[in-house]
C-alpha cells in the first residue's frame, strides 16, 4: 500500500470502530469539525492523562490550571493576535481551492528533499556498507544542487514573510512553478492575509455587546494567571504552568482528517525562567519532549526536529517536533523560547506589574518563558497512524490490528466466555468485576472466539482473557497478547497483578 491508501484506511477504521465521527454527520457534516466516539474519547483521555502525569505529576516545579475559553478582549490585543494572527492565503482560479501560500512552498521544498532521499537510497544500494551519506551530500553535484535550491527557497520565503512582502511570496510560487495539487494549474490569485480568530459578542443586547474572541491558543490563559499561580503556590523560578484545553482557529486549509481542525485541543506548558537562562531551558525541553515521544514506543526514525524558517514575533528560538504522518513529516509539537514578550505586553495593557522578586539577587524582573505546545488531536492521529497494521498470518489469514501502546489503549482488557452457557458468562462477569475498578474492560460473548479476538485486535485491546470449562475446574484462564497473539494459562486470582505488571512494562 502507498501512503495515501494507508491514510484512507486509517480514516475508515477510525469511523468504523467508533474512534472519530464527522460532526453533525446526519446533516452532511461541518467542514473540519469532528466528534470523538466511544473509543476515541477513551484514547484521547489516556493521552491527556499520560501527558499530564509526565509534565505535572513527575515535576515538582510544574503545576496545572484550567483557564476559561472566553477572555477579556484586551488579552488578544496585548498578545498581538488581533493585529498579527493571520496566514498568507492564495486561491487557485481554476480549481477554486484555497491554500496557505507558505505551506505550498514548504510542500514544494519537501518534494525536493524527497529527491535527495531518493538519490541517497540509490547510492546506498550501489555502494553498500562503505557508503558515507554525509560525504555524498557534500560532493554529489545533483544532491548539492538540490540542497542549494532548498537553501535559496527558504531564504527568499523567510525574507518575504519577515517583510510581509505578499507579492514576493506569490512571485516565489510563480518562479518555482508550483502547481495546484488538485488541478495542476498555475493560475493563482494574489496572496492576502487572513485573520484566523473567531469572534462573537458578549452582552444582553446587540447594541451594548462587546466583541470577544474564541481563544486561538491556550497559552494566554496561563500568562494572565502567572502572578496568581506564582503567589498562591509560592513558586520559585524556574517553574512551569501546564494546561489542557480547547482552542479555535478559522483555518484557511482544513483538511487531512483531524490533523488541522477549526476546533481542537492543546496540551501546553509555559516554563518561567530567569532572563539569560532561556536557551539552556529551551534545549532542555527540546530533549525532554523528544524523550516523551520516544517513550511511547514509536521508532525514532519517525520523528525529527525542524527549526522555524520565520520566528514568531514573540520568539528568539523555535523548533517543531515533526512526525512522519502518511502525508509526510508534519508538526506535532512546538518548543518555543518566547522571551518576556507576553508578560511585558500584559503589563503594558493591564497596567499591572507581572514581575518576579528574586530572593537570591534581591531584584525584580519579568521572567522569560520557554513553551512546549502539543496538539492533542494531532497526537491522537499520530497514535492511530503508528499503530495501524495489516498482518498476514502463518495460516494464510489476515488481521487488522491497532498496536496502540498499552498505556494509551482505550480498553486494557477484554473478558470473553468461550460459550454463552454452562456458567461461563457468570464466571466471566465475576472476573471483569475484579478488574473494572482499575482498568477499562470490555465483555464480549457474541460470535466464535476467533472473531472476537479479531474485534479486540481491531480496537487495540492489549489483553484478552478467555473463560472456558477448565476455568470452572481449576480457576485458571487463558490470557492472550494482542501483539504476539501468544496465549498462556494463569490463575484467575493472579490476573490483576499480571495485567498490572504487563502494563507497567
Amino acid at each position: 500500500m502507498n501512503h495515501e491508501e494507508v491514510f484512507k484506511k486509517v480514516i475508515s477504521h477510525a469511523k468504523e470502530y467508533g474512534f472519530v465521527f464527522q460532526s453533525s454527520e446526519i446533516y452532511d457534516g461541518l467542514s473540519a469539525v469532528y466528534d470523538y466516539g466511544q473509543l476515541g474519547a477513551e484514547l484521547k483521555n489516556n493521552i491527556k492523562q499520560h501527558w499530564w502525569k509526565s509534565m505535572v505529576q513527575m515535576n515538582e516545579n510544574i503545576v496545572g490550571i484550567d483557564s476559561a475559553i472566553f477572555m477579556h478582549p484586551s488579552t488578544w490585543k496585548a498578545s498581538g493576535h488581533v493585529d498579527a494572527f493571520s496566514d498568507p492565503l492564495i486561491d487557485n482560479k481554476d480549481s477554486k481551492k484555497r491554500y496557505r501560500a507558505d505551506v505550498l512552498i514548504e510542500d514544494h521544498i519537501a518534494k525536493i528533499e524527497g529527491k535527495i532521499d531518493k538519490e541517497i537510497k540509490k547510492a546506498t544500494k550501489r555502494f553498500g556498507d562503505d557508503f558515507d551519506a554525509e560525504m555524498y551530500r557534500q560532493t554529489n553535484p545533483r544532491v548539492k544542487g538540490y540542497i542549494e535550491k532548498i537553501t535559496d527557497i527558504e531564504k527568499r520565503l523567510k525574507q518575504c514573510l519577515d517583510e510581509e512582502d505578499l507579492e514576493g511570496v506569490k512571485q516565489l510560487i510563480i518562479d518555482e512553478e508550483i502547481t495546484d495539487p488538485v488541478s495542476g494549474s498555475r493560475n493563482w490569485t494574489d496572496v492576502r492575509q487572513f485573520n484566523l480568530m473567531f469572534s462573537t459578542e458578549m452582552g444582553s443586547v446587540a447594541e451594548g455587546a462587546n466583541t470577544i474572541y474564541l481563544r486561538p491558543e491556550t497559552a494566554q490563559g496561563i500568562f494572565v494567571n502567572y502572578l496568581n499561580v506564582q503567589k498562591t503556590g509560592r513558586m520559585k523560578l524556574p517553574f512551569g504552568i501546564a494546561q489542557i484545553g480547547k482552542a479555535f482557529r478559522n483555518e484557511i486549509v482544513a483538511r487531512q482528517f483531524i490533523f488541522r481542525m477549526r476546533e481542537f485541543e492543546q496540551m501546553e506548558m509555559q516554563f518561567f525562567v530567569k532572563p539569560g537562562t532561556e536557551m539552556e531551558w529551551y534545549n532542555h525541553w527540546k530533549e525532554e519532549r523528544m524523550k516523551w515521544h520516544l517513550s511511547i514506543g514509536v521508532p525514532a526514525s519517525e520523528y525529527r526536529f525542524h527549526d522555524h524558517i520565520k520566528l514568531a514575533h514573540y520568539a528568539n528560538a523555535a523548533a517543531d517536533i515533526e512526525y512522519n504522518f502518511p502525508f509526510g513529516f508534519k508538526e506535532l509539537e512546538g518548543i518555543h523560547s518566547r522571551t518576556d514578550f507576553d508578560l511585558k505586553q500584559h503589563e503594558e495593557f493591564s497596567g499591572k506589574k507581572l514581575q518576579y522578586f528574586d530572593p537570591e539577587t534581591q531584584e525584580s524582573y519579568v521572567p522569560y518563558v520557554v513553551e512546549t505546545s502539543i496538539g492533542l488531536d494531532r497526537m491522537f492521529l499520530a497514535t492511530l497512524c503508528a499503530s495501524y497494521q495489516e498482518e498476514k498470518l502463518e495460516d494464510g489469514s489476515e488481521r487488522t490490528v491497532l498496536k496502540i501502546p498499552a498505556k494509551l489503549a482505550p480498553y486494557k482488557v477484554a473478558v470473553l466466555p468461550l460459550l454463552k452457557k454452562d456458567g461461563l458468562p457468570e464466571k466471566a462477569r465475576e472476573i471483569i468485576d475484579t478488574l473494572k475498578g482499575d482498568y477499562m474492560c470490555q465483555y464480549d460473548e457474541k460470535d466464535a472466539i476467533g472473531r472476537r479476538y479479531r474485534r479486540q485486535d481491531a480496537i487495540g485491546t492489549p489483553f484478552a482473557i478467555t473463560v472456558d470449562h477448565q476455568t470452572l475446574e481449576d480457576d485458571t484462564v487463558t490470557i492472550r497478547d494482542r501483539d504476539t497473539m501468544s496465549q498462556e494459562r494463569v490463575k484467575a486470582a493472579e490476573l490483576f497483578s499480571i495485567i498490572t505488571s504487563k502494563l507497567k512494562g
